[in-house]
């Protein structure tokens, strides 16, 4: 008998936890459970133990098990997380709420800025100076120091930031602050240094990011500490690895040291599995769309890789990535996937505003109580109670059974919360929810394509999450778009991304200087000093320099502009760096992003940057396992009674499984029922497989 081994992927959303498991790098298993907010990693475990169950699987058969949480992020939008003390430069303690100006809402008089995460009470100024290139202006006063540790320790603060001027250039003022905090608090308090974090230019972005790692340490260290004690307590042995926000994991241990890199843990998962999917399908133009069942998350994937941004702003009631709309949220300069994320999901809460118009979301009924179909407890109308009374949701059950459904629930919250209202029937009022949620997950895809001068027709719409399938050729037909991809097993298919992202580590310098200044083989041995600190780094994760590739990236400006562009460079190792050509994919790039270039302006390089990946099988471009019967809902009926719009009315339509379509194609409409996600092909669609089992809804002409 073959031994059996397993690599295990758990993506925690706010309505479900889902588990997926790779067996033998072929089989995929895959389990959904009502996500437990109590204690997420109790949902974890449980779900991990309940599937080996199902399947005869042993704990000691699990070789890795790969995480995508949302803690982080939850614990910055909830004002959840520690408190936070920060240690700054004398005259820079109001950093934080002078940040760069900027109002993302120009003509709101009512805005608010939002509120720092380190009141000025806990902000210490130390007597210290750094100058721009490293000397030392005034030394570190450590009793300045020794003092606010002092008060620091008198209080409740749990975590501490470390951020002085210019430490960038020279980290020695603040790691001997660091050195002292950390010997007089003690361990249980989370102690984080800017340069550690974020050695790069720039006051606020720098200090931000740091409040913000030091603000989610403890939260993000408590837990993957209860996760990996669960593990361990059920027999599970295995390594530990995090999903960062850029799309690569990193272990447990530097996830508790750098919580900043996973606050878009999930949503990149399912960014990474698609551009793999793309890539082994030969379309490498995608726009993916991500919907659970609190959000919507879309990204765009060009000529097969995921557009990166190190412009993201956290926190405030939003998770944003702009570099034209600043200052809503608190800026985290650190690589992340670009992810545009809207409170859109299948539990977002249905109500008339008291102008008599429809809203839909962006809260939402989670898991607990949940959907009015639901039966735990939750009394509000949600998108999936209006997808239950369209008919495009089986009304008994979801996820295999895992979640019962009552749809004359459903059906009694939209009546008497929005059809009594508004005067609308019930069939018009769910069709018209379904309408508004659709277009506003429309404008997280603008978000993503058209607003940065991307046509959105010119891309595939790759639709995953336990309702995405269900909305996406409605988003297409709003867009134009005339191809929708829909993997196997979409509702999991975060969780499964996780099981083919390969372990990443990023690392980047200051280097200011004129592009036509540098000398080249300074520059090399400044690139060389990263990757030095880059190999120590995956070789301590247990990885040898043969395992190890290296990306050098370099951020570039024209001379007095503000913000910068990364630019890969494409020399091999050993040959000298080509000034000529870092100059002409800054135009190049330029001219994409923006709209236009000016090759005779001079440029100026800011930073670089090493990205150090290991070499995997899991690299290898993504073939999942073909359908099986599980695919589809064992006893769903063969025909339901769908409501299409006032267009089309009430239509019967045939319940089938992706299995039904390897005989070829078929019209619309059709309802294509899987274990953990329902796929909506409305009238004027057709709807097949490709060869690698993916659903494909394409477009009638019109």
């Amino acid at each position: 008998m073959t031994a059996r081994s397993f690599r295990v992927g758990a993506d925690i959303g706010g309505t479900f936890t889902d588990i997926t498991f790779l067996e033998n790098g072929q089989t995929v298993h895959s389990f959904k459970r009502p996500s437990t907010p109590d204690d997420y990693s109790r949902g974890i475990v449980e779900g991990v133990l309940a599937l080996l169950a199902r399947i005869g699987g042993k704990p000691t058969e699990i070789e890795e098990v790969v995480h995508a949480t949302t803690v982080a992020t939850n614990a910055i939008l909830e004002g959840k997380g520690a408190t936070t003390a920060l240690l700054t430069t004398r005259g820079f303690r109001d950093v934080l709420e002078l940040g760069r100006l900027r109002m993302p809402e120009l003509y709101n008089l009512n805005y608010e800025k939002p509120t720092p995460l380190v009141p000025r009470h806990r902000r210490y100024e130390i007597a210290e100076r750094m100058g721009a290139h490293g000397d030392i202006v005034l030394p570190l006063d450590e009793d300045s120091v020794v003092e606010a540790a002092r008060s620091i320790a008198a209080s409740d603060t749990r975590a501490v930031a470390v951020s002085f001027l210019h430490a960038y250039a020279n980290p020695q003022h603040e790691r001997r602050a660091c050195e002292i905090l950390a010997g007089m608090l003690g361990p249980e308090v989370f102690v984080s240094c800017s340069s550690d974090v974020l050695p790069e230019i720039r006051e606020y972005e720098r200090t931000s990011t740091v409040v913000v790692n030091a603000y989610l340490g403890p939260v993000v260290r408590s837990y993957l500490r209860a996760l990996s004690t669960r593990l361990r307590d059920a027999g599970i042995h295995a390594p530990l690895q995090v999903m960062q926000s850029s799309g690569g994991v990193m272990s447990a241990l530097s996830a508790s040291e750098k919580p900043a890199c996973i606050i878009e843990s999930g949503p990149a998962a399912g960014v990474i599995a698609a551009a793999r999917i793309g890539a082994a399908g030969r379309s490498n133009d995608i726009i993916t769309i991500d919907m659970g069942g609190t959000t919507a998350k879309a990204a765009i994937i060009e000529q097969g890789q995921p557009a990166r941004t190190t412009e993201y702003e956290v926190g405030a009631g939003i998770n944003i990535s702009s570099k034209l709309i600043k200052g809503g949220g608190h800026a985290v300069k650190l690589p992340f996937i670009d992810v545009s994320e809207i409170g859109a999901g299948g539990g977002s809460i249905i109500r008339v505003d008291a102008g008599g118009l429809i809203q839909v979301g962006p809260d939402s009924a989670g898991a607990v109580p949940g959907p009015a179909c639901y039966g735990t407890g939750g009394t509000r109308p949600t998108l999936t109670d209006a997808l239950v009374v369209l008919g495009y949701i089986n009304p008994e059950y979801i996820a295999g059974g895992a979640v019962r459904l009552d749809a004359e629930r459903s059906r009694r919250a939209i009546s008497e919360q929005v059809c009594a209202p508004t005067g609308l029937d019930l069939e018009t009022a769910a069709h018209g929810v379904y309408a508004i949620a659709a277009s506003t997950m429309m404008r997280a895809v603008k978000a993503v394509s058209t607003y940065r001068g991307r046509d959105p027709r010119d891309f595939t719409l790759f639709a995953f999450g336990g309702n995405g399938p269900a909305v996406a050729a409605e988003i297409a037909r709003l867009l134009d778009m005339k191809r929708v991809v829909v993997p196997s097993h979409p509702g999991v298919f975060s969780a499964l991304g996780l099981l083919y992202s390969t372990t990443e580590h990023d690392l980047m310098q200051t280097y200011f200087c004129a592009l036509d200044a540098i000398d080249s083989d300074r520059l090399d041995t400044a690139y060389r000093k990263l990757e030095t600190s880059m190999f120590a780094g995956l070789e301590a994760d247990g990885f040898t320099r043969a395992d190890i590739e290296i990306e050098r990236l370099a951020d570039l400006r024209y001379a007095g502009q503000a913000y910068e562009l990364t630019i890969g460079l494409t020399d091999r190792p050993g040959d000298p760096i080509d000034i000529a050509a870092m100059g002409a994919a800054f135009h190049r790039e330029h001219k994409q992003t923006y709209g236009h270039a000016s090759t005779s302006d001079p440029l100026e390089i800011v930073n670089i940057r090493v990205t150090g990946r290991s070499r995997s099988d899991r690299t290898d471009a993504y073939r999942p396992s073909a359908p099986d019967a599980r695919t589809g809902v064992a006893g769903s009926p063969s025909m339901r009674t769908c409501w299409f719009g006032p267009d089309w009315g009430h239509l019967e339509t045939p319940i089938i499984t992706r299995l039904d379509l390897a005989a070829g194609d078929r019209e619309s409409p059709l309802i294509v029922e899987e274990y953990d996600a329902t796929c909506v092909v409305p009238p004027g669609w057709t709807a097949g497989l490709d060869e690698l089992g993916n659903l494909v809804l394409t477009a009638s002409e019109r």
